[in-house]
């Protein structure tokens, strides 16, 4: 389904609130904004949360001025997760979507993961996803999942990049996630998958950008104690359960690389 004009894309789909965390990203920030500037889906407002960045975040986004860019500084230094749930907190939309302040989106991203989910009459969706490095060139490496992750499937794993997940917010609800230094994103799912199912949208619309410091570049004994603490504190597990959790997770990350990323 493609509205035939711009009032019917409002009528079909409503408006989409884009949580953006941010913390120390001018040299990045720029160009994800001007990602979603050129969306060809219009009815959309980005929630950019800064977190007391230290460098010239605050005057880029200053230089834009389009009402549907919306900025707020907390009051100090508390984190991602404190930053995403003061984005969610702010959201006026019903739909939900993420986008960190160094990734980038394919301007057809929205209207048609949209239209994939209204279609389809889904409340939970992700797609795949390019990788780049820190300047901007292409890895040649295209990140997917599973077609279908029921509540199990994201507990075995986190298969959605945060820069592809959407969810209704009339089904899922309004999420608040722990203050957990690593991990945030996951949360989200974890908390989202008790109310819906994720499906995939099997197209690229968006680009993850690695840079140094990220948790994919992180060792394996961090890995483990933050997966392990993640489900002690967001699912409340026992010591036992999340060790099992933890350990499953490691074994599907293994599986993930071998069949979910292919190049591009």
């Amino acid at each position: 389904m493609r509205p035939s004009t711009e009032g019917s894309y409002k009528r079909a789909y409503g408006l989409v609130s884009i949580i953006t965390p941010t913390y120390n990203c001018g040299s990045f920030i720029a160009e994800t904004i001007e990602s979603v500037l050129s969306q060809s889906y219009p009815y959309w407002e980005m929630l950019i949360v800064d977190d007391c960045s230290t460098d010239s975040t605050k005057e880029i986004v200053a230089r834009y001025n389009d009402p549907r860019i919306k900025y707020h500084c907390l009051e100090r230094n508390s984190g991602a997760a404190v930053a995403r749930n003061t984005a969610l907190k702010m959201a006026q939309g019903r739909w939900i979507a993420f986008l960190d302040s160094d990734d980038l989106w394919k301007p057809e991203k929205l209207e048609q993961q949209l239209a994939f989910m209204v279609n389809n009459n889904y409340s939970f969706s992700y797609h795949r996803y390019e990788e780049i490095a820190e300047n901007g060139k292409s890895l040649n490496r295209i990140i997917t999942g599973p077609n279908h992750i029921s509540r199990i499937g994201m507990l075995s794993y986190c298969w959605p990049g945060c820069l592809t997940v959407m969810y209704d917010r009339f089904i899922v609800g309004d999420i608040q996630i722990p203050n957990i230094k690593k991990n945030n994103d996951y949360a989200m799912w974890l908390l989202a998958s008790k109310k819906a199912s994720c499906h995939l949208l099997d197209q690229s619309l968006a680009m993850y950008r690695k840079r140094a410091g990220s948790i994919s570049n992180h060792s394996y004994s961090s890995l483990i104690k933050w997966h392990y603490k993640l489900f002690r504190v967001v699912e409340n597990s026992n010591p036992v359960m999340s060790c099992i959790y933890t350990a499953n997770n490691l074994l599907w990350g293994v599986f993930k690389k071998l069949f979910y990323v292919s190049k591009s």
